[in-house]
């Protein structure tokens, strides 16, 4: 039973970085320079940073709640059909 808490650490870890370094990547498509004050570079680094983690961490959540559903539907036909026993 504890031998799938290894498994599942390991998988949200790299699920959450994949996330973050995809939104990171999408993110630099956005042209923001518009928006931000000039000689604001780290201030706009640190906007990206942040906005990545947010972004990448939701997709993430969403990734990983979606294979744990997965997992637990067979379980779920499995009570309806075989039964409350």
């Amino acid at each position: 039973m504890m031998t799938g808490f290894g498994e599942q650490a390991v998988i949200s870890i790299l699920a959450h970085l994949i996330f973050i370094a995809l939104a990171w990547w999408a993110l630099q498509a956005i042209n923001i320079d518009k928006i931000l004050r000039g000689n604001h570079v780290i201030q706009a680094r640190t906007l990206y940073i942040l906005l990545s983690i947010a972004l990448g961490s939701t997709v993430s959540n969403f990734f990983l709640d979606y294979l744990l559903w997965s997992q637990q539907l067979p379980l779920f036909f499995q009570f309806i059909f075989m039964g409350k026993n």
